[in-house]
């Protein structure tokens, strides 16, 4: 800091650490920004060493040029662009609350946590002016530096995190429901969609909540819930060791690229058109039969990351692929099952059903019957 001193015009007089920090306030006055980042780094860089937390790296918050963060080769966490939206609106809302942890690696700084954050900035050009280019770092301790370390340490904030169990999100909900936000805005706020918030007060059982909603017989797959995700070296999903039940992460997904979750109508679709199309496909026999061949065939990872998860109701799954396959119609239309008369839903059903089992017994896995697939709740989804 010695030579970084004489950027600062003190007046000699600042006898306590208020009066000096007044003194570098002043002298930050007319720097451009750039200077004045760089003033900044080092004054925090001097007082880190004087703390009595300096052994702790969120001690030492440093601003640097989000172009020299690059982002490492290793990590398998990856956000869905719901998700990154929910990122960005959190940080255009509530500003940059977390620094990225990053190591000093010999090209630039490297990222060990906090990719998605690092993309939004480098990304988003509202997010980027607004921190005029800078990005908020952390560095790692210089012991932890090493290829695997960095691993290890880039896995163990990754599952640290953890996930939202379904009944404190629902007390959240609920909470924010009685503080009078409406549905759209909880589900603004917290990156869901209308249904879920819909579920999550029925978990509840406060049905005084969720009393002017409209309730669906349709073939029903529920909430998302993202699983205990295994990972090979090479950074690839694995079969869960208990219950065979294989992952894939969301951007294998194909049936996501179709516009499965997709929240609105295909352009130049109206609501009802998309349940219409709905209803014609699963009452058009061998059309269905013919479309679901493709899904099984032309979506693998899709096929197995949802069709063996026995706590879903995967004949509903295969019927809403169907619709994402054949129209680009996403899953939300699927009230179009209930236009359906009873023969055709059961008629429906035995297609979905078979196709569910030559999947499995191809896939060396043991057929179900439809009393066990279709009994599966909203809540157990996939």
């Amino acid at each position: 800091m010695s030579e970084q001193m004489s950027l600062f015009d003190f007046s000699g007089n600042a006898q306590t650490p208020q009066g000096l920090a007044q003194d570098i306030a002043r002298a930050l006055d007319g720097m451009g920004i750039g200077e004045k980042v760089a003033a900044l780094n080092d004054v925090r860089r001097i007082l880190h060493a004087a703390s009595p937390f300096h052994a702790e790296p969120v001690d030492l918050v440093q601003w640097v040029a989000v172009d020299d963060v690059a982002a490492n080769d290793y990590n398998p966490n990856s956000v869905a662009p719901p998700e990154m939206e929910l990122l960005r609106h959190s940080i255009n809302h509530d500003g940059y609350t977390q620094p990225v942890v990053t190591w000093n690696a010999q090209d630039g700084r490297e990222v060990i946590d906090g990719f998605h954050r690092t993309r939004v900035c480098k990304e988003l050009d509202d997010v980027r002016n607004r921190v005029h280019g800078f990005l908020p770092v952390v560095t790692i301790k210089d012991d932890c530096v090493e290829r695997n370390d960095r691993i290890a340490s880039t896995i163990r904030h990754n599952r640290a995190r953890g996930k939202h169990r379904v009944d404190s999100m629902s007390d959240i909900v609920l909470e924010l429901k009685k503080r009078n936000w409406t549905d759209r805005r909880v589900a603004k706020e917290l990156g869901m969609d209308e249904d879920e918030i819909l579920r999550l007060c029925q978990v509840s059982g406060l049905s005084d909540l969720f009393d002017n909603q409209d309730f669906s017989a349709a073939w029903d797959i529920g909430i998302f819930d993202e699983g205990d995700f295994q990972f090979d070296d090479e950074g690839e999903p694995v079969e869960h060791e208990e219950g065979g039940r294989i992952y894939h992460t969301w951007d294998k997904w194909e049936c996501f690229g179709a516009n499965f979750y997709g929240t609105s109508a295909p352009s130049g679709m109206t609501a009802q058109e998309c349940e219409e199309a709905y209803r014609e496909l699963l009452s058009n026999a061998a059309l269905f039969d013919g479309v679901l061949d493709k899904v099984l065939n032309k979506w693998p990872h899709s096929c197995e990351h949802y069709l063996t998860n026995e706590s879903m109701n995967r004949i509903a799954w295969l019927g809403q692929a169907a619709l994402a396959y054949e129209h680009g119609i996403p899953a939300c239309f699927r009230g179009g099952y209930n236009l359906l008369t009873e023969s055709e839903q059961q008629e429906a059903d035995r297609i979905a059903m078979k196709h569910l089992n030559q999947w499995l017994l191809a896939n060396g896995r043991t057929p179900v019957d439809v009393d066990t697939v279709a009994s599966k709740t909203q809540a157990n989804m996939y």
